[in-house]
């Protein structure tokens, strides 16, 4: 079934209104929101998985995984929303002295935005979905969501979203502040929304790129925090393709084809040493031998791979190093190239291939290695594969230039849920250079708010003398921390 423009202009509109009178909601009471929902997508956890299942083609194992991060993630952020650092609470008392000269009572905190439109992903059906983490940390904010189905997985969108209903109605939570609505005109229509303030997408990088243009076309705009993959390059140095070839071409081997290759965080390029094809080929081969292949997502998405894949094996300079196919089932694809040939035509490293295939570089002298990163567009990570006494400073700096993460000798997927977790990078990764990752990604929904002069009982509760609320505030240039903050904080780590 597909929203209607009426329909969707009611979810809007009762998400409005549910904001307005849950805004004020006390940290304690929000976490118990959250808390609901995870307690509720764990009592239906059976029929979430095989509706999943069924929709994606994706295993038991993956998908129970991956609703088990969910729970946590959400667990996690109630925690993180009771020990109130999100509130950025800061307090500085009139003073007459002020060195600038006498300065007014001034507080300043932050407030949700209001409604936000949340575009889920289809490679990952719970954690990048329906309350993945956009729809989490927008609910953990103090924002009302209404969240566009992906038609990828209609049933089990609709199925997770009378979870999450129902459970925010059960924790008392106000009517309509979390809704769905599918199809594309619904879609466009909640962009355009005028009650709607932010959108969080995760997608394609051209589907993401039309919704960004719309949102700032808008006679409002409106921040788009937009996830939209990447290639995530890594790079080998000499004395670590010495050291460890074999080991780290098994390893690479593993990420690139971690489920079917269907990361936003799956390595798309390895920069390695040349003059070895013939036992990288083969050691390659080992490697994938076990490789036991299966459906991709969608047959959309199936095309979209064969025809990135065909497109770069056409380039100049490019060849198959392991062949793979387009079944059904597809097996891998690695393809090959050098560094003088993506000197010529760079756009070798700026197509990324949702599925199982990847593209090894092979450079002459890792003097190179700097400028082929300077090639390269914004990256959600970068990885060095490199020994303890490698000198890779320069590189180093280029890639933290470039990238949202940058890793040491380990492989980009797999992107775990904690307070110093960054997801995301310059454009084209991302559309912002925040995190959609991570309780850092609660301030995404966020805005900075100062009061000056209001007397102690018109202030907001963080911003009171009393605190109230007992949250971390910064007084006069000075953090006072609630006694019960770490134990509180500690809620999140079940």
């Amino acid at each position: 079934m597909t929203t209607t423009a009426a329909e969707l202009n009611a979810k809007v509109e009762a998400a409005h209104t549910a904001f307005e009178k849950g805004r004020a909601a006390d940290p304690r009471t929000r976490g118990g929101w959250l808390e609901a929902v995870a307690d509720g997508l764990e009592t239906d956890a059976e029929a979430l998985v095989e509706i999943a299942g069924e929709e994606t083609h994706l295993g038991e194992a993956r998908l129970r995984g991956e609703l088990k991060r969910t729970v946590f993630q959400l667990r996690l952020f109630a925690a993180e929303i009771r020990a109130g650092e999100h509130f950025d609470a800061t307090i500085d008392h009139a003073d007459a002295e002020w060195g600038m000269g006498p300065r007014p009572d001034l507080r300043r905190l932050n407030v949700p935005i209001g409604v936000v439109g949340v575009f889920g992903a289809s490679n990952f059906p719970f954690a990048f979905s329906v309350i993945g983490g956009d729809s989490a940390s927008a609910l953990a904010a103090g924002c009302a969501v209404v969240h566009k189905a992906h038609d990828g997985h209609p049933k089990l969108a609709l199925r997770t979203a009378e979870t999450v209903a129902a459970a925010l109605d059960a924790a008392g939570a106000p009517s309509g502040l979390f809704s769905l609505v599918t199809g594309r005109a619904a879609a466009e229509a909640l962009v355009d929304h005028p009650l709607v303030k932010a959108i969080g997408f995760t997608g394609s990088t051209a589907g993401g790129r039309a919704l960004f243009d719309r949102a700032n076309a808008r006679p409002e705009p409106i921040p788009f925090y937009g996830e939209l993959g990447g290639i995530n390059a890594v790079f080998v140095t000499e004395k670590a393709w010495a050291a460890r070839r074999d080991e780290i071409l098994g390893g690479y081997a593993g990420s690139f084809t971690m489920g079917m290759g269907q990361f936003c965080t799956k390595p798309g390029l390895l920069f390695v040493p040349g003059g070895q094809t013939d036992r990288v080929r083969e050691v390659l081969g080992e490697a994938l031998a076990d490789f036991v292949p299966a459906r991709l997502l969608s047959s959309r998405l199936h095309e979209g791979f064969s025809e990135a894949v065909r497109t770069l094996q056409s380039g100049d300079g490019v060849d198959v190093l392991v062949e793979g196919d387009f079944a059904a089932t597809p097996a891998p694809t690695l393809l090959h190239t050098t560094a003088a040939a993506v000197r010529r035509d760079p756009s070798v490293l700026r197509q990324e291939m949702f599925g199982p295939a990847s593209v090894l570089v092979e450079y002459g002298d890792e003097s190179e290695l700097p400028a082929l990163a300077e090639l390269l567009e914004g990256q959600l990570t970068t990885t060095l594969q490199a020994e303890p006494d490698d000198d890779v400073a320069e590189l180093a700096a280029r890639l933290t230039d470039i990238s949202g993460r940058v890793l040491w000798n380990g492989w980009p997927t797999g992107v775990t849920v904690s307070y110093a977790q960054h997801h995301g990078g310059p454009y084209p990764a991302t559309t912002s250079a925040t995190t959609s990752v991570g309780t850092a990604a609660i301030r995404r929904f966020l805005r900075p708010v100062a009061y000056q002069s209001f007397s102690e009982g018109r202030l907001p509760e963080p911003l009171r003398d009393a605190n109230p609320w007992n949250v971390p505030q910064r007084i006069d240039g000075t953090w006072r921390l609630p006694a019960a903050g770490p134990a509180v904080q500690g809620e999140g780590q079940r």
